[in-house]
Order: structure tokens, then C-alpha cells, then sequence
């Protein structure tokens, strides 16, 4: 339900800035806390990452009459992410979605284009609010590879804060066959589309009639950055 979006990320993930605390561990010789990082990043190198748009997705999900997960997704998204594993808190990432590339597995102008429908007014209204964006703020680490990404997002004209639970899949400094660094991320989050005055169709108390008022979003993503070093 989204027109430029960040997940997370990167999470379009976003997509994200990553400030805020890294997990630690005690030091067995000293006592001392060290800081854990994802295990995924520790080959990846610091610098601008940009999405690799042949590797990325962006669905969303919300339940019909409690019969179903209705799903479809958005087609045009992009996202810029400022990493540095040795210092999360001074990454960054920001994502954008074009909400007219929303596109659902009915769009039948024939019958009821459903593309059309939640392009509408009474859902993202997008002739009014053609961007969605996202922007991290801060990052706890909470896990060897998973990290909880805090940002606001923009959508239907209203910025709320929004949390990405992502799990980082891996990352290199790059390989003779693609001679970029390259980090690749799953997200997800539920929000709650009333927050964003899109509250059409939502259930009476009590009931499944109609459509949730949760959304859920699931992101999959790979960032290629700075180029491979000959050693």
C-alpha cells in the first residue's frame, strides 16, 4: 500500500539509518563489554550502498474477512544506505516508494481493478500523496545477525515512527564475477493503517468484516558498494 517508500532496509527496504546501540558481550580477560556485530557484516566494507532493484522486493499483506492474507506489492522503490559495520550508529538509510506501482494479482479493468481501487481515495489516494518514504534513526542489535531498525515513515501525508525487525543474509567485498561489495537483508513490519488516515473497510469491533486494519510489510533486499580491492 505504498509511491516512493525504507524498508529497511534493510529492510526497503528499506530502507534505513542505522544509529543507535550495538549488543555487547563480556570480555572474558578483562570483563569488559565488546561490541557484537552482526556476524554478516564483518566482511563488508564501510561506504555508500546502493539497492540492487533486480534483487529486491516489496510486498504487503493485510487479512481479508479473516478468510485470507491478501497480498500485492509494489514495483518501483529504491534506497540509499551509508554502512559502516564497525560503527552502526553512523549508518544510514533512506527509501522511497512510487505508490501508483502498486500492483495486485487482480488488476482487471474488465471486472474490478483492484490496482485502481487501492489506488483510490478512500485507500492511498495517490494522486494526492504519490511518495512514501523512509528514514532510519536509530538501531539495537539483537542478535549474531538480526537488528531492530527504528525510523519514521511518510505515508498518505502522515510520518509516523515505524520499527523493521531485519536479518542480515550475508555480505562480501566483492568476487571477480561481481566486483562490488554486496550485502543482502530480509525485513518485515506491521503497522497500523488507521495511524495513517487510510481507515476504509476496517472491521467493527468484534468482527473479521472487512480489512485489517494491520498491514503487514516484508522486504527482501541486496546492496552492491564500493568496488572490490585487488590484493
Amino acid at each position: 500500500m505504498l509511491k516512493k517508500f525504507l524498508i529497511t532496509g534493510a529492510s526497503l527496504l528499506a530502507l534505513v539509518a542505522w544509529p543507535g546501540r550495538q549488543a555487547t558481550a563480556a570480555d572474558p580477560r578483562h570483563g569488559s563489554p565488546e561490541p557484537v556485530l552482526p556476524a554478516a557484516t564483518t566482511n563488508v566494507p564501510a561506504g555508500d550502498y546502493a539497492l540492487d532493484l533486480a534483487h529486491a522486493s516489496l510486498i504487503f499483506r493485510v487479512n481479508h474477512l479473516g478468510f485470507s492474507n491478501y497480498t500485492a506489492r509494489f514495483k518501483r522503490f529504491d534506497a540509499k544506505l551509508q554502512f559502516d559495520p564497525a560503527n552502526l550508529a553512523a549508518s544510514k538509510v533512506v527509501a522511497t516508494v512510487d505508490a501508483e506501482s502498486l500492483e495486485t494479482d487482480f488488476p482487471d479493468p474488465a471486472r474490478l481493478d483492484f490496482n485502481a481501487v487501492l489506488q483510490g481515495a478512500a485507500w492511498l489516494a495517490v494522486a494526492q500523496f504519490p511518495e512514501m518514504t523512509f528514514e532510519s534513526r536509530h538501531i539495537d542489535v539483537t542478535g549474531a545477525n538480526t537488528v531492530r531498525i527504528h525510523g519514521e515513515l511518510t505515508l498518505h501525508g502522515v510520518t509516523r515512527p515505524i520499527v523493521l525487525e531485519a536479518t542480515f543474509n550475508g555480505g562480501y567485498a566483492g568476487h571477480p564475477m561481481d566486483p562490488n561489495a554486496r550485502i543482502g537483508f530480509s525485513a518485515q513490519a506491521t503497522l497500523k493503517r488507521s495511524e495513517f488516515g487510510i481507515a476504509y473497510g476496517i472491521p467493527a469491533p468484534g468482527t473479521t468484516m472487512g480489512v485489517s486494519d494491520e498491514v503487514h510489510v516484508v522486504i527482501e533486499a541486496e546492496f552492491t558498494g564500493p568496488p572490490l580491492v585487488p590484493r
